[in-house]
């Protein structure tokens, strides 16, 4: 299984932001497209007005640790674009995971079983 890779780009989190479909619940937004690879590349955002630059890099840990764990679950070949709200920054693990397996379905983007 290869490893997650991340959006990096302006131009690639621009064209997720303008050609994606989103979805949003309390704590998290997200965008998704597809991407003409077999592979998912997740891009994480993380506003000034979530908390410094400690808060920020935690809550960034917590939604990647969340994709990561739940990676098979989700369909291949998309680029994934996850914003965290400022409220989310008193979020534990386990609200933050359910956040984002909550708008993966909304997204119907989870693998049916």
């Amino acid at each position: 299984m290869e490893k997650t890779q991340s959006l990096k780009k302006n131009i690639d989190f621009r064209h997720v932001y303008g050609e994606g479909s989103i979805k949003a619940n309390k704590y998290l937004v997200m965008y998704k497209i597809g991407n003409d690879l077999t592979i998912n590349r997740l891009g994480i955002s993380v506003s000034k007005k979530v908390g410094n630059s400690v808060v920020r890099h935690h809550m960034t840990r917590l939604v990647r640790e969340s994709y990561r764990l739940h990676e098979k679950v989700f369909n291949s070949g998309l680029d994934i674009v996850v914003v965290v709200k400022p409220c989310a920054s008193k979020c534990t693990y386990w609200e933050i995971e359910s956040a984002l397996l909550h708008l993966a379905k909304l997204q119907d983007i989870l693998i049916e079983e």
